[in-house]
């Protein structure tokens, strides 16, 4: 595909999306991200060769928040294996919100998917029980293509803030679900979601998912080609909260969204990024979905095209 093809698709979905912030609204769910402008909107595509092109506010740095579930999926099958992570976590939608409770009362021990709350504080245990937080960090480089930072400030706040995220471990921890060290498998997801990015890195992010696993900037094994179409079934399928369903419909790409405002996608052989701290009611970005689905259309990039 030409980059200038490229390039005035990136230009005129921004315009697009730009024109729908208003009807969303920033999270409130910590003062951090209570305080974001919502007006910002930055996309970027990256292609096979590392090519970035951008648009607004691309560069701005927010915190990736359930964006870190592909983080952890990917990791924990790189270094424990498929076998045993879906041991301890389905890869079914839910059709419920992200931090819902009521299915883990009602539906057995095991979390429907990696990337609702449950699931991922599920994944995260098993890190913290076969990996550091430097590894975790380390692999974190690699897939956003250069060096990223927790936000300790924002880490300090989602600890103190996240209180259904403590109810769902302890609850888990009682039946069998996950282990006894709830306090440290907490700490490291909230650090994960705590880690600041920006649109470029998720675009290369992306394009690392459309390149079968490799750095689109080293060439770079980073997980197995096996892991990323694991990861990318479910980010299809489950990837958008309770909207997978509308997004898999308008855009037709592998995502997922994170409440900070970010959107990470695959379509083709690129990579997408997007951060747009308006959210819907369902926690995504107004105006990343609105890019995603609009240069989707434009470049052909569904799964379900014809």
């Amino acid at each position: 595909m030409q980059a200038a093809v490229i390039i005035k698709a990136v230009e005129s979905s921004w315009h697009y999306a730009k024109g729908f912030l208003d009807i969303g609204r920033v999270s409130d769910y910590i003062p951090i991200l209570a305080a974001t402008d919502a007006t910002q909107l930055g996309c970027a595509v990256m292609t096979p060769d590392g090519s970035c092109h951008k648009f607004g506010n691309a560069d701005a740095l927010f915190s990736m928040q359930s964006i870190s579930k592909v983080i952890s999926l990917m990791y924990a099958l790189k270094i424990l294996g498929r076998e045993k992570v879906f041991a301890k976590v389905g890869a079914e939608p839910t059709g419920d919100p992200y931090n819902c409770l009521i299915k883990l009362e009602t539906a057995g021990e095991k979390p429907f998917n990696p990337f609702i709350n449950a699931g991922a504080i599920t994944v995260t245990s098993l890190l913290a029980e076969n990996a550091q937080l430097a590894d975790i960090m380390q692999f974190c480089h690699k897939v956003f293509g250069g060096e990223v930072a927790v936000d300790e400030d924002v880490y300090a706040q989602e600890k103190r803030a996240g209180k259904r995220n403590w109810s769902m471990a302890y609850l888990m921890s009682s039946k069998g679900a996950l282990g006894e060290d709830v306090e440290d498998y907490l700490n490291l997801y909230f650090r994960l979601c705590a880690v600041n990015v920006n649109a470029v890195n998720l675009a290369h992010m992306g394009a690392m998912l459309a390149g079968g696993g490799k750095s689109p900037t080293t060439g770079e094994e980073i997980v197995p080609p096996w892991v990323i179409t694991t990861t990318k079934a479910i980010m299809l399928t489950c990837g958008m909260y309770d909207g997978s369903g509308d997004f898999a419909v308008s855009a037709g790409l592998p995502a997922k969204s994170g409440i900070g405002g970010g959107i990470v996608a695959t379509g083709g052989t690129l990579g997408l990024g997007t951060f747009g701290p308006a959210l819907d009611s369902k926690g995504n970005s107004v105006g990343g979905i609105k890019f995603m689905s609009k240069i989707s259309e434009q470049l052909g990039l569904s799964v379900f095209s014809c």
